[in-house]
């Protein structure tokens, strides 16, 4: 029984040394062998690798994802018409060198991002500094993400790490100036809307003065040719009176009486005093008319 335990023993002791001496890298990280304190090798590969037992080598695992850094704090920034701006950005990065990372980093990314954020911030004052703040709300926001990472390049490869992008979130004036530049917003389009105003009301007045000329001109001409028409109607009306009377005298006489009469007698409160045997009312009285002597 002892040799049986002590083979076991034995066994145990030579399974658990050899667990020190494997390790398997995965492909979403770096393995570093360190030797003695010394980075003996970098194992970018993934799959079952080998090392020698601690303390004379151990493994450090550094994340080889993309990181991503938010800007810490809000500063502002000032543009060529010195107009003072708050840029929240976001950087995309991650390890490509592990020796040089490690040397100048340690091995926590936290280190890394506490030192790049101020380059950030420092490469994106730069490029506004260039700009005007329409051209940072709109126009040429890429060009301001193009060329921070241009000047990131070398402090990343001194970093030992690769800067994959950069991107604005949001861009707003600072609380200092956001009032006034609402106000003057406010009167911009208060004066492009009285402009607008002012140009509809002499559009309408155009309109309303070439509808009135029109409508002068209609009725003038259709008073000329109504003139026309009733002074043709009148001439042939009296062409037909004179015709019709020409061939009965007695009853024109009898119709000019009783025109007469409808004109004196138009309405029930009109008083007229005359003889009742005069001229005026020989129709009523029923006499004939006295021919009318030939001329």
């Amino acid at each position: 029984m002892n040799r049986i335990g002590i083979v076991v023993a034995g066994v145990l002791l030579a399974l658990m040394a050899a667990s020190t001496t494997v390790f398997v890298v995965d492909q979403r990280q770096f393995a570093v062998v360190y030797a003695l304190g010394e980075i003996k090798e970098v194992i970018q590969q993934p799959g079952l690798k080998f090392k020698l037992p601690p303390p004379f080598q151990n493994i450090v695992w550094l994340d080889r994802r993309i990181q991503s850094l938010d800007s810490p704090e809000t500063r502002p920034v000032f543009t060529a018409e010195k107009t003072s701006l708050v840029i929240d950005w976001l950087v995309k990065w991650r390890i490509t060198d592990p020796r040089q990372f490690i040397r100048n980093n340690g091995t926590n990314t936290r280190n890394a991002e506490a030192r790049l954020a101020p380059i950030v911030q420092a490469a994106l004052n730069e490029e506004v500094t260039k700009l005007t703040v329409r051209q940072v709300l709109s126009t040429e926001r890429d060009t301001v993400m193009q060329g921070v990472i241009r000047r990131l390049d070398d402090d990343a490869k001194a970093f030992g790490i690769t800067v994959v992008d950069v991107r604005v979130k949001r861009v707003d004036f600072a609380a200092n100036i956001t009032e006034s530049v609402y106000r003057r917003m406010e009167s911009e389009r208060k004066r492009v809307a009285n402009e607008t105003r002012s140009t509809g009301q002499a559009e309408g007045e155009k309109i309303r003065a070439d509808a009135d000329k029109q409508r002068e001109v209609i009725v003038a001409e259709a008073y000329r040719d109504a003139q026309k028409i009733k002074g043709e109607g009148d001439a042939k009306a009296s062409a037909l009176f004179a015709e019709a009377f020409g061939r009965d005298p007695q009853f024109a006489q009898f119709y000019r009486s009783l025109e007469a009469y409808r004109a004196s007698f138009r309405n029930k409160s009109d008083l007229m005093v005359v003889d009742p045997s005069g001229e005026f009312f020989r129709a009523l009285r029923g006499e004939t008319p006295t021919p009318a002597r030939p001329r």
